[in-house]
């Protein structure tokens, strides 16, 4: 017999899941005078587990009030709340009915990759296992390198639509707390339909700010989220996306990858003070050249001026003119060289710069230093493997290009003002982002803009955390 309140609950689940082919309903007669409905939703579940965990059991019992114990799972849930159902259903659960009693039992497809190797972020000597889709296989990557009870993680579930699954991760006795609630809160006061992947989340995070400059850090990488932990940041993990939020960020972290702790610092040294070297050549050298061509001549040797004008002189148009033309170029053909597949985007891309670049000065178009000008630049931005700087280093490299075509190398000087002006007022979780450089801090510095040796990095930066500074105790050798 089926009770009037178990069919009044199969009928609403059947008309709310309406035109819904993959919704599944079984009536599983465990004795003559009671059944059983076990509803599921075929694509998400795996019929394998429905048939062990649930069928199978019901079948072989003749008792149907104890759900719990006749009918086991990995993970059950007894439903209180008939509004709970549809949660439980869209996460891969089967909704088992008796009488009074629902029961969900976790019965999830594998519908996960595997874990596979670096993609974007790789490193020559670190370890090569990368995120999924699979927010606790994520989070077992985490635990899989920390291994103490203080990480702890918020289970928040965010989008009315895809009530995707968010984790808030911390280390509760090196992280600050109150930086962890500014998080959560933030995080609640979200209400859209859906969060589908990190991206959509950061910029809710973000507010879409002003600033061009990325101000949260994503990463695929296990080892650096474990790293970041241990010095007293925030991680968060989205279900369905293959990578991990860090906060607070700074820009130094965008600019030195975590490659740099697996090599000796005596080697990483000077690859370091070159790249942020080329961070800043990358944003002025086109405005320093249309500066000394148009304005400041006097600062070259006569001998490479008149070589200049001589090249400049067939060529129909000014200097900036010359240059945005042939950096638009260089960005048409980064953005083909991202989006081809990688087995012949690159070589597309340099085929197409050889052949524009010879044609252009054949033709009369362009001058052979501009070129050399736009590669150079070129070739500096592509040591930065994060989109987000890309973008914003070619937003002032043309503020630059605009400012030096109107007022020289002081319009250099002028704009390089308003580009500390703008750093220096971006904030991550209220955190000055362009430290450690303003505010000073040594041991951040030390740890990202160049490198200490290992044994002296013992102190956490004040920047992040107030508490558990000394992260490693050096014991003396006897003599």
């Amino acid at each position: 017999m089926v009770s009037d309140i178990m069919n009044k609950i199969v009928e609403r689940v059947k008309k709310e899941f309406k035109n819904v082919p993959d919704l599944k309903v079984k009536e599983v007669k465990v004795n003559v005078f009671k059944s059983v409905y076990v509803i599921f939703i075929e694509t998400i579940c795996s019929s394998d587990k429905v048939n062990d965990y649930i069928l199978k059991n019901l079948i072989r019992t003749k008792k149907s009030d104890d759900l719990n114990s006749n009918v086991p799972g990995p993970n059950s849930v007894e439903i209180d709340n008939y509004d709970k159902i549809e949660f439980y259903l869209t996460n891969g659960f089967a909704i088992v009915i008796s009488n009074n009693n629902i029961l969900a039992i976790e019965v999830k497809g594998d519908l996960n990759r595997s874990i596979s190797t670096v993609a974007r972020e790789p490193s020559i000597l670190g370890p090569e296992d990368s995120f999924n889709e699979n927010i606790q296989t994520n989070m077992g990557l985490i635990k899989r390198r920390i291994k103490t009870n203080t990480l702890k993680s918020i289970e928040l579930v965010m989008g009315r639509k895809t009530k995707t699954a968010i984790s808030i991760s911390y280390l509760e006795d090196v992280a600050k707390l109150e930086d962890v609630e500014i998080i959560k809160k933030k995080l609640e006061r979200i209400d859209v339909d859906g969060i589908l992947d990190v991206a959509t989340l950061t910029h809710y995070l973000e507010s879409e700010n002003r600033t061009v400059f990325p101000t949260i850090k994503r990463t695929e990488r296990p080892d650096l989220v474990a790293s970041s932990l241990l010095e007293g940041k925030i991680v968060i993990l989205v279900d369905t996306s293959p990578f991990a939020i860090i906060l607070p960020t700074f820009l130094a972290d965008f600019i030195n990858p975590v490659n740099d702790n697996y090599v000796k610092s005596v080697n990483v040294i000077f690859v370091k003070i070159l790249r942020a070297l080329s961070f800043i050549l990358s944003m002025i050298t086109p405005g320093i050249f249309v500066a000394i061509i148009n304005y400041n001549q006097e600062t070259i040797p006569a001998s490479l001026l008149i070589n200049f004008s001589t090249q400049s002189s067939s060529v129909p148009f000014p200097s900036i003119v010359e240059l945005i033309m042939l950096l638009i170029i260089c960005d048409v053909l980064r953005e083909s060289d991202l989006r081809f597949p990688s087995n012949f985007g690159s070589a597309i891309s340099i085929l197409g710069a050889l052949i524009i670049g010879d044609a252009a000065v054949n033709a009369g178009l362009v001058s052979p230093i501009a070129i050399i000008v736009a590669s150079f630049t070129f070739i500096t931005s592509l040591i930065f493997t994060e989109l987000e700087i890309s973008n914003a280093l070619r937003y002032y490299r043309y503020l630059f290009l605009f400012f030096a075509s109107f007022f020289g190398l002081y319009g250099i000087f002028i704009c390089t003002i308003l580009f500390l002006i703008n750093v220096i007022s971006i904030k991550s979780l209220n955190t000055p982002y362009f430290a450690p450089v303003a505010p000073f801090n040594k041991d951040y510095f030390f740890k990202t803009l160049l490198k200490k040796k290992d044994i002296n990095d013992t102190k956490r930066s004040s920047l992040i955390t107030e508490k558990n500074l000394t992260k490693m105790q050096v014991k003396e050798e006897n003599s």
